[in-house]
C-alpha cells in the first residue's frame, strides 16, 4: 500500500457545531422514540433528520435532491456515525423519513424538542412573540377543495395545507403559497411553536386560536406578543385568560379620536436619563385606561420622534405629487365640453376620488354654445387643501398605540411595553433566515402539501438549532467579558453563528493510517469551541 493510499481527508468545517447542538438539544433520540427504530434499516429516522437538519445549516445552496452529493466529501461517519455511507441518504430514505414525520404530527415532535430545549437550557420565558410570513411556491398543487369545506375547525388541522394564492409578504402575488405561524421567545429569538396554514389564510383569522393551542401545548405564563392582527373584539374574547401586548389598529374609532385629541407627557428631566439608558429617548407617551371588546386595558399612545419625522416628510412629499396631478386634472376638467351639467359634476367626482390631501372645487358652471352651435357646458374651479384631512394627519405623525390587558396589580411599565413590542422583530428575523437564498429551501422541489409542510417543519428545527448556538456563544461571551475578531476585525460580544460557521471553513478531518485527526484547529478557534457546549467540542478535541 502506498503512503498516499493510507491517508483519508474530509471536510469537516462547522459541521461538528451544529451535529453537536443537534446532539445536545436531543434530537435524534427524540425522533427515534416517536417513530421508532426498524433493525432492518442501515440508517434510523433520527440520523435522517440529522443529516438534513446538517445540510440545511450547512449554507450550500443545494436542494435535498442533491442530499447525497453534499456528504460525499464530509466526515460523514464522524458527524453521523460508523458505518453510515453517503448513499445510504437517497430520496426514497429521505420521502420515508418525511412521510412518517406527518404522519405521526410535525406539531407533537416539534413542541417536545421545545420542551426539551427548555429543560437543559434556562430560556427566559417571560414574553413570546407571534408573527407570520407567507411562503411562494412553484407547481400546480391542485386539490379538491370543494370535497373537504373548511368549516369551523380546530387549528391543529387534520387535512393537508391548501395550497394556494393569497396575500403575499415576498411580493409575488402572481404566485401559490402557504403561510408559517412563528412563536419565538424574546430571549434569543428561540422557536417555541411553528404552524403552517393554507395560502389563502388570514392573521386575524388565526392568530387569536394559534396562542390558544400553543398555551395548550406548552404550560408556562408567557405574555404574548404580537402585531395588529391580533387585535379584534372576537380574538380578545379568546384570549381573554392570557396575558398579552399588542398594536390597536388605527380602523379603531376610539382609537382615532386619541391620536388626534390625545397629547402625551413632556418628559421630565429625571427621566430623560432613564430613558436614554433603554434607548427610548426619542420616544414620549401617555397612558389611558379603555375596555374594548369587554376586556379592561392600558392603552399607551406613544410619539416616536423619528417616525414622527418621517411621517412628515411623507406627507410633504404627497402634498407635492398630488398638487402636480390636480393641476393636470385642473386644466383637463376646465378645457372639456360637457353636454349636461350631472355630467361635468360626475367627472368632478370622479377626479376628487384620485385626491387625498386636495380637492377641486367647482366654482361656476357656464352655459355656451359650440363650434357646431350646440348647447354645451363648462366647468371653472379651484384647487383647494383638504385642511381637516392634513391636520388629522399631522396630528397622527408618528403616533401609534400599544394595548395590553395588564392592568391594576400586573401593570407593566409604560417603558417595558414599548421595549418589549419593539423586540418584536425576533420572530423578523427568524424569517430572514428561513428565507435566505443560501438556506436549503429557498426553492421547494417537494410536490405533496404534506412534505412542504414537513420541510418547513425541518426548516423551523434549523432556526431553532441556529438560534439556540447562537445564544449560547454571546452568552458566554459575556460572562468570560471577552470578545472574538468580526467579519471587519472590530472585537464584539455579539458575534452571528453565521461568521463562526465561516471561521470555522477549512477544517479537516484526517485518518493517517489508522490515526485520527483534526487538522487546522487553530488557537482562536479553540476558544470559540471552549465556549459551546461540550457536545460541539467532541467532534473536534
Amino acid at each position: 500500500m502506498s503512503y498516499l493510499e493510507e491517508i483519508q481527508v474530509k471536510n469537516l468545517d462547522h459541521l461538528g457545531i451544529v451535529a453537536g447542538l443537534i446532539d445536545e438539544i436531543g434530537i435524534v433520540k427524540i425522533i427515534n422514540n416517536k417513530l421508532g427504530i426498524d433493525v432492518r434499516e442501515k440508517i434510523s429516522a433520527g440520523t435522517v433528520v440529522k443529516s438534513i437538519l446538517i445540510n440545511g445549516l450547512g449554507f450550500v445552496s443545494r436542494p435535498l435532491y442533491l442530499f447525497s452529493q453534499f456528504f460525499q466529501d464530509k466526515a460523514i461517519e464522524k458527524l453521523l456515525g460508523e458505518r453510515i455511507k453517503p448513499d445510504y441518504l437517497n430520496d426514497d430514505k429521505i420521502g420515508r423519513v418525511m412521510d412518517e414525520l406527518y404522519k405521526y404530527g410535525l406539531n407533537d415532535i416539534f413542541i417536545e424538542v421545545v420542551l426539551e430545549v427548555i429543560k437543559k437550557i434556562e430560556i427566559d420565558l417571560k414574553y413570546s412573540h407571534l408573527d407570520s410570513t407567507s411562503f411562494h411556491l412553484d407547481g400546480e398543487y391542485k386539490r379538491e377543495e370543494d370535497k373537504e369545506k373548511q368549516e369551523e375547525e380546530k387549528i391543529i388541522k387534520e387535512r393537508p395545507i391548501f395550497i394556494k394564492k393569497g396575500y403575499s409578504r415576498d411580493h409575488r402575488p402572481d404566485l401559490k403559497q402557504c403561510v408559517l405561524d412563528l412563536i419565538t421567545s424574546q430571549d434569543g429569538d428561540i422557536p417555541l411553536f411553528v404552524r403552517v396554514g393554507d395560502g389563502n389564510e388570514s392573521d386575524k383569522a388565526v392568530f387569536g386560536k394559534v396562542l390558544v393551542e400553543f398555551k395548550k401545548q406548552i404550560k408556562f405564563d408567557s405574555i404574548m406578543v404580537c402585531d395588529s392582527a391580533l387585535y379584534g373584539q372576537e380574538n380578545l374574547q379568546l384570549i381573554q385568560h392570557l396575558k398579552w401586548i399588542t398594536r390597536v389598529p388605527m380602523t379603531i374609532k376610539k382609537a382615532k379620536e386619541l391620536v388626534q385629541n390625545i397629547e402625551v407627557e413632556e418628559v421630565k428631566d429625571e427621566d430623560k436619563e432613564k430613558r436614554s439608558d433603554l434607548n427610548l429617548e426619542s420616544y414620549t407617551w401617555k397612558e389611558e385606561i379603555v375596555t374594548y371588546g369587554g376586556i379592561k386595558q392600558t392603552w399607551l399612545i406613544v410619539l416616536s420622534e423619528k417616525r414622527q419625522k418621517s411621517d412628515l416628510e411623507k406627507l410633504e412629499k404627497q402634498l407635492s405629487q398630488e398638487e402636480k396631478k390636480s393641476q393636470k386634472f385642473l386644466k383637463e376638467i376646465q378645457s372639456e365640453e360637457f353636454e349636461h351639467p350631472q355630467a361635468a359634476r360626475y367627472k368632478l367626482k370622479a377626479i376628487n376620488k384620485k385626491l387625498r390631501l386636495l380637492e377641486i372645487k367647482e366654482v361656476e358652471l357656464t352655459e355656451t354654445y359650440s363650434k357646431k352651435k350646440e348647447k354645451i357646458y363648462k366647468m371653472i374651479s379651484l384647487i383647494i387643501k383638504k385642511d381637516e384631512e392634513i391636520s388629522r394627519k399631522t396630528k397622527e405623525a408618528g403616533k401609534f398605540i400599544l394595548a395590553t390587558n395588564l392592568v391594576e396589580e400586573n401593570k407593566l411599565e409604560a417603558s417595558e411595553i414599548l421595549i418589549t413590542y419593539k423586540n418584536q422583530q425576533s420572530t423578523e428575523r427568524g424569517f430572514r433566515f428561513l428565507k435566505d437564498p443560501l438556506f436549503f429551501t429557498d426553492s421547494f422541489f417537494v410536490e405533496k402539501p404534506e412534505r412542504i409542510e414537513t420541510m418547513l417543519f425541518l426548516m423551523s428545527l434549523c432556526l431553532l438549532i441556529y438560534n439556540l448556538g447562537q445564544r449560547e456563544l454571546r452568552n458566554c461571551l459575556k460572562r468570560v467579558k471577552k470578545g472574538i475578531n468580526n467579519q471587519v476585525g472590530k472585537v464584539t460580544l455579539r458575534p452571528t453563528l453565521r461568521w463562526i460557521f465561516q471561521c470555522f471553513q477549512g477544517i479537516h478531518y484526517v485518518i493517517l493510517n489508522g490515526v485520527e485527526q483534526i487538522v487546522n484547529l487553530t488557537e482562536e478557534r479553540r476558544f470559540i469551541l471552549s465556549l459551546l457546549p461540550a457536545s460541539c467540542q467532541r467532534y473536534y478535541l
